[in-house]
């Protein structure tokens, strides 16, 4: 019998139930195996809220929020069973919000540069303390951050943060600095635009303007809403631009820090002396390696100088030559820049094969053009990082993206298993939450809110009130993080995926007229292990063909005079015969995905 995809209006239980869930091997084992790295991100203050409330534009009492102390020994074996390596806690260092924690010397924010009433985790303003948001004992921040580093790598799993280099929030000043540390901008010129040694750009004889009609709270009732920001002279929006009255569209709450690059003045560098902030920046990263934090995930790496990269990475390996570089980057052209030279171990992966698989599901790009992406790749596709949601993406069960729990999988096991690259979730994706409502600042678009107080409903029935074990899941949520669980422990451990070759048999299969531009075919192997992944993202059923063509299954080793069958990883219950000429035919579902072991 051939076990075909399932859709999301029909649920079929023997799955769940049948397939037997690999064993989590003890973390002895698992840091010594050869694998890749699988990436767990989680919007740290929304993952452990239990709250309901859900009101817009809440504040933290009435729409609660998750603490660092939620994230128990149970929950992170929850993200372990996932075939999780890494967990990036998103939002851990202190930024900007409109919660009052003046009373434990915390200076409150004015609400005319904050995004939503919890503030973007973008807008740092101190790169030495957490936020204070996610403690129990606010006092006790630190410590109880510190605790949960220790319950992860306890876990068997290890820790990523943000590192934020670009720009800070516009009130940034550090009370929890240690000893000799001096804060950004307590000693630039401000009567200049530009000085290499400065930490920031200025505006001479201008005063920042807060932007026309912003409002970040939905109505105007709260005590520093007035309209008003007192900064002179103005300092450059994070975002490069170079005006003191910035659009409510730019990144006007928030501002740009000095590496020494004149940008008024065809971006001149000046990097000899080593400028100032590329000092406090290193110091920075340090001060966390030394908290035993195992990487960072390096906020829009390009918008700093390269050679910034060159020379800091390398002096924070020497605290732990484990540590992982990971940037975010937006420009292809730039990749091999950034990791040659930038010597970054990881890039997000979005202009490429991410834009072309959201464009592939929704009729927008063929199938082909993914053979094209990953030859542009070829170089650098094991530095790659995968990934279908994190905080900037819309949901996969979102309206606005594939608007159902399944029809993204067949993306995600591409995501997954098309090369030696690292893989990342964003926390509820394996339960199919769609990011629906408007939540405060982003309003209703697909995307769960990094800005404001808020619960997210289908990750709290995986949570359960914190017994962290899907009590509240429905049966195809079960089946969802089921197929999650098979998919990312064989991403992360078979030997085909993380060491092996890979080969696209995609336009070949096209040609003959096998299958049409709506279906993806790739091998990957190594030493014994032969897997072959088809994928489709048809919306009808379709009668296909598979051919491995004869110097393909040469390389893969395999005979002619052989005769062999594919058994499917994922749903356990198709099997397939190839003919002498290595072809199979194959009955799929809108939407199927399989990764066949050959023998």
């Amino acid at each position: 019998m051939q076990k075909v995809f399932i859709y999301s209006w029909l649920i079929i239980f023997v799955i769940s139930c049948s397939a037997p869930k690999e064993q989590i091997p003890p973390v002895e084992t698992m840091e010594k195996s050869p694998g890749k790295i699988i990436i767990y991100q989680m919007m740290t203050r929304l993952f452990g809220n239990k709250s309901t409330t859900n009101k817009q534009f809440g504040t933290r009492d009435e729409n609660g929020v998750g603490k660092f102390n939620d994230i128990d020994a149970i929950a992170l074996r929850g993200i372990r069973e996932l075939g999780t390596t890494h967990v990036w806690y998103t939002g851990v260092l202190e930024h900007a919000v409109l919660t009052d924690y003046t009373q434990y010397g915390i200076p409150l924010d004015d609400a005319d540069v904050v995004k939503g009433r919890a503030g973007s985790p973008y807008s740092i303003k101190d790169y030495y303390d957490v936020n204070p948001d996610l403690a129990v004992s606010v006092p006790d921040r630190m410590k109880e951050f510190e605790q949960l580093i220790d319950r992860t790598h306890g876990a068997g799993l290890k820790v990523i943060i943000d590192f934020v280099p670009n720009h800070v929030a516009r009130a940034y000043k550090s009370d929890a600095k240690p000893e000799g540390i001096v804060d950004f901008g307590a000693n630039d010129d401000k009567s200049v635009s530009f000085k290499p040694n400065n930490n920031f750009y200025y505006l001479p004889g201008e005063s920042f303007q807060v932007p026309r009609g912003y409002n970040s709270l939905g109505n105007n009732s709260f005590p520093t809403k007035d309209g008003k920001f007192e900064e002179t002279p103005a300092k450059v929006t994070g975002n490069d631009q170079f005006t003191a009255s910035p659009g409510v569209n730019e990144w006007f709450e928030a501002v740009k820090l000095n590496y020494g690059v004149d940008i008024q003045n065809g971006r001149k560098t000046y990097f000899d002396p080593v400028p100032d902030t590329w000092n406090k920046m290193r110091d920075i990263l340090v001060f966390w390696a030394n908290k035993k934090v195992d990487g960072f995930r390096c906020d829009m790496a390009e918008m700093v100088p390269v050679e910034f990269w060159n020379w800091v990475i390398p002096q924070v390996k020497d605290v732990n030559p484990e540590i992982t570089f990971i940037a975010e980057i937006y420009n292809p052209d730039q990749y091999t820049n950034y990791i040659r030279n930038g010597r970054f171990d990881y890039l997000y992966d979005k202009v490429l094969l991410y834009d072309t698989l959201r464009f592939l599901m929704n009729n927008d790009r063929k199938s082909s053009d993914i053979v094209a992406v990953q030859k542009r790749l070829k170089d650098v596709s094991h530095n790659m990082l995968h990934f279908l949601e994190n905080h900037d993406e819309q949901r996969l069960a979102s309206k606005f993206f594939a608007g159902d729990i399944w029809k993204g999988c067949p993306a995600m096991v591409l995501s997954a298993t098309i090369d030696r690259g690292a893989v990342m979730i964003y926390f509820g994706q394996e339960v199919g939450e769609p990011g629906a409502g408007a939540e405060g600042f982003q309003g209703d678009d697909g995307r769960t809110t990094i800005f404001d107080y808020w619960g997210v409903p289908e990750h709290q029935k995986w949570m359960n009130g914190g017994k962290f074990d899907g009590g509240g899941l429905n049966p195809e949520q079960r089946q969802l993080r089921q197929f999650y669980i098979d998919l990312l422990n064989l991403a992360g451990k078979n030997p085909a995926l993380t060491q092996g070759e890979y080969i696209d048999i995609t336009d070949h299969n096209i040609a003959n007229g096998n299958f049409d531009e709506r279906v993806h075919a790739v091998v990957r192997h190594h030493e014994g292990e032969k897997l072959l992944i088809v994928t489709t993202f048809n919306d009808k059923d379709q009668e296909i063909k598979v051919n491995i063509p004869e110097t393909v299954g040469v390389a893969m080793g395999l005979d002619k005079n052989e005769t062999y069958i594919a058994r499917d990883l994922l749903w356990r219950e198709v099997e397939v015969g190839f003919d002498k000429n290595l072809t199979f035919n194959l009955r799929v579902k809108p939407y199927s995905c399989f990764i066949f072991k050959i023998k």
